[in-house]
């Protein structure tokens, strides 16, 4: 469809549009990234400890973080279909609720010495559900933020995707950091770790508000036409599934290794303390959020393509030293995490885009949906699991080869992909 067509459809405050989005998917993400950051509590609590391994518990919660993960597919599937078929708006109003009863779940957990093997199942449920609400989340809001955007402006509004997204776990780190540095020990194990999920809960409540002033951005051609199947876009667009695949193997595990996972890896390989590791997390957070307007900016001038080498390039050579410099200091873990951030940007900023200028409208976002979250949760969600693994292995040097050898797979795609920044975006 011609840019001219699509000003027709366009809603007239994108603006507005860029604030119901952002809002809403912070505290998506707010929600998603509490249980990352709560972890060593959460495995005190809701699961037995190893009679002779102290990394049982850890790696059990972690397993659990890597089950939600699975279920983000099912949710690109199903809330990508609906963005399709009913509406962008009505998928972004599905996935808040969804999210918000999910986090009150994990807050209401009962502990393995009250309930028994009850805790975990909950638990599990509850991180299910969260993933189903993420991976329809993405597929949503991706495609509602890049069609409200003007012509030239399309790899700006894809950063806030990543804006939102870091601020979301900006805050829940902050939280997570202020309760860790007031509580004691013993509150914090009682019922600290709680008080982010049921305050999670609460947020979704505002952000389902924000979002009822978002203006629908399907087409009115799209509205008029038959709806598409549920895995229309899987069985008639093949090649561009395989592509989205392989553009976020690199950048899911580069992600979630930097902005989650690198707190605890950090105190399992170079001592660094919990407090100290996540007070570091939450300032190169702050600092990777200012990263990405100025990332997508120059995606809108010089193309999507060099930005996606600069991370892929970057992070295949230099994960492995900048990992293997960790050690037990704060200002080298700070350092270390800022210069993954900067390299980082050139994925985050633009995927969206990316993903949207790939995919025709009909389809979109079940199209982004599915094959973006099932490599999320083949790389991105297993990253904390397989590090964790890998150190109670006795090889923990292996994980940054791991995340060097990936991104390196990636660049190979990014150097043949062709260049959308100045394509119009078909509607």
């Amino acid at each position: 469809m011609t840019e001219t067509i699509a000003t027709k459809t366009r809603p007239a405050r994108p603006l507005r549009q860029l604030l119901a989005a952002s809002v809403g998917n912070a505290v998506e993400w707010y929600d998603w990234y509490a249980y990352t950051f709560l972890a060593t509590y959460i495995a005190d609590q809701v699961f037995p400890k190893g009679a002779d391994n102290s990394l049982v518990p850890l790696l059990s919660t972690f397993a659990v973080f890597a089950v939600g993960f699975f279920m983000r597919p099912v949710g690109g599937l199903l809330m990508g279909a609906i963005a399709d078929r009913r509406g962008r708006r009505a998928a972004l109003t599905v996935t808040i609720l969804l999210m918000g009863g999910s986090s009150l779940l994990v807050g209401l957990t009962p502990t393995y010495a009250a309930a028994g093997v009850l805790a975990p199942v909950v638990l599990v449920v509850a991180r299910l559900l969260q993933g189903l609400s993420v991976g329809g989340e993405f597929a949503a809001s991706t495609t509602f933020l890049v069609e409200s955007a003007g012509p030239g402006r399309r790899g700006l509004f894809s950063s806030f995707q990543y804006v939102s997204t870091t601020a979301g776990q900006l805050v829940a780190s902050g939280v997570a950091t202020v309760l860790v540095n007031t509580l004691s020990d013993e509150r914090m194990n009682g019922w600290g770790w709680r008080v982010p999920f049921v305050l999670g809960a609460v947020l979704s409540l505002v952000g389902f508000w924000i979002r009822q002033g978002a203006r629908e951005t399907r087409s009115e051609e799209q509205r008029q036409g038959p709806r598409p199947g549920l895995f229309e876009a899987l069985r008639r667009h093949p090649r561009e599934s395989l592509l989205i695949c392989g553009i976020t193997a690199g950048g899911t595990i580069a992600y979630y290794t930097w902005t989650s996972y690198l707190p605890t890896y950090a105190e399992l390989n170079a001592g660094i303390d919990k407090s100290d590791a996540l007070l570091a997390g939450t300032i190169s957070l702050a600092f990777f959020a200012l990263l990405q307007p100025l990332g997508g900016l120059l995606s809108d001038r010089f193309g999507r393509r060099p930005l996606l080498l600069f991370f892929g390039l970057g992070f295949a050579l230099l994960s492995v030293p900048l990992l293997h410099a960790l050690r037990d200091s704060f200002a080298v873990l700070l350092l270390v995490q800022c210069a993954g951030m900067i390299l980082l940007t050139g994925f985050t900023s633009i995927s969206a885009a990316v993903n949207v200028e790939i995919f025709p409208p009909r389809v979109r976002a079940a199209g982004i949906g599915f094959p973006y979250s099932l490599t999320v949760a083949l790389f991105g969600g297993t990253a904390p699991y397989v590090g964790t693994l890998f150190k109670d292995l006795g090889h923990s040097g292996l994980f940054p080869w791991y995340v060097a050898v990936l991104c390196l797979l990636s660049s190979a795609v990014y150097l043949r992909l062709p260049e959308t920044a100045r394509r119009e975006l078909r509607r």
